[in-house]
């Protein structure tokens, strides 16, 4: 046997957390969750395994039922875990070690494949997230600074990052990233609740080290507009990302182009990538599994990745509302994701 073939090619089954329309924590029964009881439940909720190097967390987006957002996860894990299993020499950075375990954020995104319904998600998510009402952010934010406090922590070397910490990243889909951004970006907020070239931070909380955003539903100004302190400004440090911020986008998207061009009066990113940003941003392409991605390419704030050549859909899917909206579960998203995991340590 090699060493290839020790390597495991399976994940387990993801914990899953369910938020109602207000964005409001729900048990597995379906009864909300009262604010002062939010971290309670969420530690009863979540033990992070000790053999896990990568924590991920994912939120779906538009018209995702909630057993297949977590089948999604599944898939999405599995193909990154195989990728490694099969060329390990491509990861060299995850020799020792890529055990993800993960988390998937789920919330009501059901509606019809028409403009009224893709409006009412939109005015959901945004209800859902807006501040003094909407609960998602204050939840996912505790979320994840419960998950960064019981991580072993892989920066606690000031030189190398420790082998055997744990590495936090996001993953979203279409609206899901909505809700990660604002909730990192509140996360950053006084009072805070939340080994790539952006240095540590010691006024941010905790760090997120990738952010991985499929298809992203929103406005293509959103980094301007709705998420300006989700980057460093002057006397302002930024939410907690250590890492990039990577998005792809596809013209063959209907949901973010067609739809959301009716919705909003102009496509959002996931059809026509970010628009003006606080920062410098850089574009690349999505790469084929066997082809390495340059350092220089991902180690940016901002990282669009058109991904046209890929997220095609079929040929009925590209007539359809969403045409290639949810045309990500590939192996090459995968090998990006891994790609992501790698170059945090």
């Amino acid at each position: 046997m090699t060493a290839a073939d020790a390597l495991p090619r399976t994940v387990p089954e993801p914990v899953v957390v369910d938020l109602d329309e207000q964005g409001r924590l729900r048990t597995p029964e379906g009864v909300p969750v009262p604010v002062g009881q939010v971290a309670a439940h969420l530690a009863r909720r979540l033990r992070i395994p000790p053999w896990a190097t990568d924590i991920h967390v994912y939120v779906h987006g538009w018209r995702t039922p909630p057993a297949t957002a977590a089948r999604n996860a599944t898939k999405l894990l599995g193909q990154a875990v195989r990728l490694r299993a099969d060329r390990p020499g491509l990861y060299p950075g995850l020799a020792d070690a890529y055990r993800p375990w993960s988390v998937v954020v789920r919330w009501p995104s059901s509606s019809r494949p028409t403009l009224g319904g893709y409006r009412l998600i939109r005015d959901r998510a945004h209800a859902m997230s807006a501040d003094g009402a909407g609960h998602a952010p204050y939840v996912i934010g505790h979320l994840l600074g419960y998950l960064d406090a019981e991580r072993a922590d892989p920066h606690a070397s000031a030189v190398l990052a420790n082998r055997n910490g744990q590495y936090l990243h996001l993953v979203g889909h279409s609206f899901g990233g909505r809700f990660l951004c604002e909730a990192v970006q509140r996360a950053a907020e006084p009072p805070p609740v939340l080994s790539w070239s952006t240095p540590y931070d010691s006024r941010r909380p905790f760090t997120v080290d990738s952010a991985l955003i499929f298809q992203m539903a929103a406005p293509r100004d959103a980094f301007v507009r709705q998420f300006a302190t989700l980057f460093p400004s002057p006397g302002h440090p930024g939410a907690p990302l250590r890492g990039p911020l990577v998005l792809t986008h596809s013209r063959w998207d209907r949901a973010t182009g067609f739809w959301h061009l009716r919705a909003e009066g102009e496509p959002g990113i996931g059809h026509s990538g970010a628009g003006p940003a606080p920062v410098a941003q850089f574009s690349t392409r999505l790469l084929a599994p066997e082809a390495p991605y340059p350092q220089d390419v991902l180690d940016h704030r901002v990282v669009n990745v058109n991904a046209d050549r890929v997220y095609r859909g079929s040929r009925l899917t590209r007539l359809s509302p969403a045409g290639a909206h949810s045309d990500f579960l590939r192996p090459e998203s995968a090998h990006l994701l891994l790609t992501l995991a790698e170059r945090s340590r």
